[in-house]
């Protein structure tokens, strides 16, 4: 079964390949994220995919397009609830190219984050797989949140502190 998952970090990506192969999936990355900011950080969060995935042998597929200003637009005075616009964004575009490519089922490595807004994501992606017609591949991904942070460690992998997004980096630098 060919799975596309689609990819916020490598980071993130470590666990949900290992346990998705480990299950017999077929998986190949799909990175979209014009969430990313600044720039700088979203080239840093690529170079560092497209390196885990020389190395993990994952195929990839890159869409670069960086759509900032439909993010900043779709997510601005939204408040908390920026990410629902952001995952919806991001996972509407995976769904795409899950039926594009011939996926049997789409998933992502959101579920990975025990910081992200786990049943969210899943109502999300249940939504987009009744309107593009391939199947959401769900997982509880978040339990191998240890074994993944240990992993991009041994790999000293580039490892961001925030998510991506420019509020979010707000935030982790203490204007909440």
């Amino acid at each position: 079964m060919k799975v596309l998952l689609h990819i916020c970090c490598a980071p993130c990506s470590i666990y949900p390949v290992m346990s998705l192969r480990a299950e017999g999936f077929d998986v190949a990355g799909y990175f979209y994220n014009p969430n990313i900011h600044p720039y700088t950080e979203y080239v840093k969060r690529l170079q560092t995919l497209q390196n885990y995935a020389g190395i993990s042998l994952l195929p990839l597929k890159i869409d670069k397009d960086y759509e900032l200003e439909t993010f900043l637009k779709g997510a601005i005075g939204q408040g908390k609830d920026r990410c629902l616009f952001c995952y919806g964004m991001r996972l509407e575009k995976a769904f795409r190219e899950g039926v594009e490519s011939g996926a049997d089922a789409v998933t992502t490595t959101l579920l990975y984050s025990k910081y992200q807004r786990h049943e969210d994501i899943k109502r999300i992606c249940e939504g987009l797989a009744d309107i593009h017609g391939v199947p959401f591949l769900y997982r509880d991904l978040r339990l191998g949140w240890k074994k993944g942070i240990e992993e991009s460690k041994k790999l000293n992998m580039y490892r961001q502190q925030y998510c991506g997004c420019i509020f979010s980096e707000r935030e982790r630098f203490g204007d909440k």
